[in-house]
């Protein structure tokens, strides 16, 4: 039991560049792109390009529309194609050092499968409380080292099972400048499904850019997806 444990779970990579531009103080853009090692290390299976329009809205609230292409691959070939567009709420509060982000979001996938010729669909309503604390500065700013945990839940309102995934991060941060940011830490993901369950352990690591076109500037480091 012991070596079939060992062969299901192993470390899988999970990599990401996102960018962040703010137009003004209500609009900004984002964009991410994603490429995954899940049953390999070494070999990308998984791939994802999306981007969004971002609104603030009063009382620390952010609400986003994003439009995202996901790839998946089984055996070197394309296994799944997925187009998905969501909306999502995004609410801050801060309490001392620390920042606590509130993010609910409302998903529509479709799928393709060309190796079965199979079209079909999901929606999925996801929950995530992300909390972040810098550690060598009252506030982040370049030079400064955070860390940052969260607790993210998916629950599917087309399918069974209707709680469908559980996703914890730990890791840390770094702000090297206005611009750029370094994050790096483990990810834990639990998919549960009829046929059964199933676990992943990702090494996270990801570049966060950030561009002001406003005239004030504030800098923010980039957490994980």
């Amino acid at each position: 039991m012991l070596n079939l444990s060992a062969q299901e779970e192993h470390i899988s990579s999970y990599n990401s560049i996102n960018l962040n531009y703010t137009i003004n103080k209500k609009f900004s853009i984002y964009a991410e792109g994603q490429l995954r090692s899940i049953a390999d290390f070494s070999y990308p299976d998984h791939y994802e390009i999306k981007g969004g329009l971002a609104y603030k809205l009063p009382n620390n609230h952010k609400i986003m529309v994003v439009i995202g292409r996901y790839m998946n691959y089984k055996d070197h070939s394309v296994d799944k194609e997925e187009f998905r567009i969501w909306l999502q709420d995004a609410y801050k509060l801060n309490a001392g050092k620390f920042e606590f982000e509130n993010r609910v979001k409302l998903e529509k996938s479709w799928f393709y499968s060309p190796q079965k010729d199979e079209h079909s669909g999901r929606m999925r309503f996801l929950y995530r409380l992300n909390v972040s604390v810098p550690l060598n500065s009252a506030e982040v700013k370049p030079g400064t080292i955070s860390a940052n945990v969260y607790d993210e839940v998916y629950f599917l309102l087309t399918d069974q099972p209707f709680f469908s995934r559980n996703r914890v991060f730990g890791g840390f941060s770094y702000q090297a400048d206005q611009i750029f940011s370094l994050s790096a830490g483990y990810l834990w993901q639990r998919d549960l499904a009829l046929s059964g369950n199933k676990n992943l352990h990702y090494l996270y690591l990801a570049l966060g850019i950030k561009l002001d076109g406003s005239k004030s500037r504030k800098v923010k480091t980039a957490k994980a997806d």
